[in-house]
């Protein structure tokens, strides 16, 4: 059995009850969260429950494109009034940079290809959460007005700390 089987045969027994059918797309702390799709981030690393806040992940916790969109659609159809950057410590991101992954894709591939154009690899996690501090600061869309905050999370103590700029 796949494991994508076994997520069917839970949400069947979940489906019975669906607890939360009454939660609003809105998320109650008004707060969107920019990190990283690393297992070892969850809601409960930052206190939150379901429903509160709504959380976008990708490799690096990187401010892309479509994080942009997503943003734009929290804040302004849904009501967020703060955006959080959080990065970690360990982060696989840290590993490589762009070149050596495009390379090894093409190798194990046997082909090239045009898109992604950028995977956002990076050596510093400080630094990247700056950059995606400034990323968003930047861009004319965002709310001048709405408090943003960077985090790195330290997977080894399970705290935050606050990076400034």
């Amino acid at each position: 059995m796949s494991v994508t089987d076994e997520i069917l045969i839970a949400n069947e027994a979940y489906a019975r009850n669906h607890e939360l059918k009454h939660l609003s797309p809105r998320p109650r702390k008004k707060v969107v969260i920019i990190t990283c799709m690393d297992t070892r981030l969850s809601i409960r690393t930052m206190g939150l429950d379901v429903g509160d806040a709504h959380i976008l992940r990708n490799a690096g916790g990187i401010v892309t494109d479509d994080v942009i969109r997503s943003l734009l659609i929290s804040h302004y159809q849904l009501g967020t009034e703060e955006f959080v950057v959080i990065n970690h410590t360990d982060c696989g991101m840290l590993t490589f940079t762009d070149e050596e992954f495009r390379a090894k894709l093409e190798r194990t591939s046997g082909t090239a290809s045009v898109s992604p154009t950028h995977f956002h690899a990076f050596k510093d996690v400080e630094k990247n959460v700056r950059d995606q501090l400034q990323k968003l600061r930047s861009h004319p869309w965002v709310d001048k007005e709405i408090s943003l905050r960077g985090f790195v999370y330290d997977v080894k103590t399970g705290r935050l700390k606050e990076i400034l700029g």
